[in-house]
């Protein structure tokens, strides 16, 4: 008799773990939402998973802590990973620790597009809400990253390459500048390794950058820098007048006459040659423009009126100014 009670109690037993098993089961299967406004939760190195359970129930993010070490039992070998995690819709306890066990950090993309200078990089990385645009125009003006790429260089303009990078909210101005300049270094090996003039090659190639708008122009355009360079005629670029006012805070979106006439070294109506650094951050094709130039005999170029962003190339300057007397005709300015 006593044999028979342990095996009923044992059947018992086994029903009731079944069914618990099953409900549990079921339990960390179930959506939950239990916050109003999106939920960014961090664990930090060494949160235990009980610890963890605990801060997603107290978020709303999962109901009740047992659900989460239910969860654990599942998936018994997954290992959780440190980081700040964003949580937006409603999501099932096994959902929550699948994006814990593959690390799916909450990060921005920060998209940095081809010629834009430390300026225009600082007023982006701001919008993000990560750091100020003064925090990184501080970081970008210390050149100590890049100085065994480029001695000569003042700044790290011209080395943060454009690229979409991911941004972490406690990622620093400094790490964010080294994230970029390592892309440069990885792309630049692989266009001129062995190439002693980096400062040069990458002053020309910004100029290139902000100048020609399409692409299969650059390497035309840098063809008449170029050639500028070589009789010794100034460039006369007017994105370089641009750069010289803003980094005297002075330029307000176009060029006055004071700006040509400044004597800051970046204007290139006043200076003859390369200005003292790049003016902005150029991309693959540009550099590639300043490294191997076309072989032309153009002096001048101006823009097309037909607002194709291409321009007219030309060899002397009775050329030249007929063509910008075109331009004037035809675009009605």
């Amino acid at each position: 008799m006593a044999v028979k009670k342990l095996i009923a109690f044992l059947l018992l037993l086994a029903v009731v773990v079944g069914c618990a098993g099953v409900y549990a089961l079921h339990e960390v299967t179930q959506p939950y939402k239990g916050f109003a406004e999106p939920v960014l939760i961090e664990f930090p190195r060494g949160t235990s998973t009980a610890q963890m359970a605990t801060m997603l129930s107290e978020h709303g993010v999962i109901e009740r802590p047992w659900l989460f070490m239910a969860a654990r039992a599942v998936r018994r070998g997954a290992r959780l990973q440190a980081g700040e995690y964003k949580f937006e819709k409603a999501a099932s306890p096994l959902d929550v620790f699948g994006r814990i066990a593959r690390g799916d950090i909450y990060y921005m993309d920060l998209l940095i597009p081809e010629g834009f200078n430390m300026f225009d990089i600082s007023e982006a990385v701001e919008k993000l809400g990560t750091m100020t645009a003064a925090a990184f125009l501080d970081a970008a003006r210390d050149p100590s990253l890049i100085l065994d790429l480029d001695p000569k260089a003042e700044s790290l303009e011209g080395y943060l390459f454009p690229n979409k990078y991911r941004v972490y909210r406690k990622t620093t101005a400094r790490e964010l500048c080294r994230m970029m300049t390592n892309e440069f270094r990885s792309q630049w090996q692989s266009l001129a390794a062995g190439t002693k003039a980096t400062h040069d090659a990458v002053t020309l190639a910004s100029l290139v950058e902000r100048e020609a708008r399409l692409p299969e122009e650059r390497p035309r355009v840098a063809s008449v820098f170029h050639n500028r360079l070589r009789i010794g005629m100034k460039m006369q670029c007017d994105p370089t007048t641009v750069y010289a006012a803003l980094l005297e805070n002075r330029y307000r979106g176009v060029i006055h006459q004071s700006d040509l006439d400044s004597q800051n070294p970046y204007n290139t109506y006043q200076h003859t040659g390369l200005p003292p650094g790049p003016i902005a951050n150029p991309g693959l094709s540009s550099i590639k423009a300043a490294l191997t130039p076309e072989d032309t005999p153009y002096l001048f170029f101006v823009a097309k009126a037909d607002g194709s962003g291409g321009h007219n190339f030309t060899d002397s300057l009775q050329k030249h100014v007929a063509a910008v007397a075109r331009y004037h005709r035809a675009s009605g300015h």
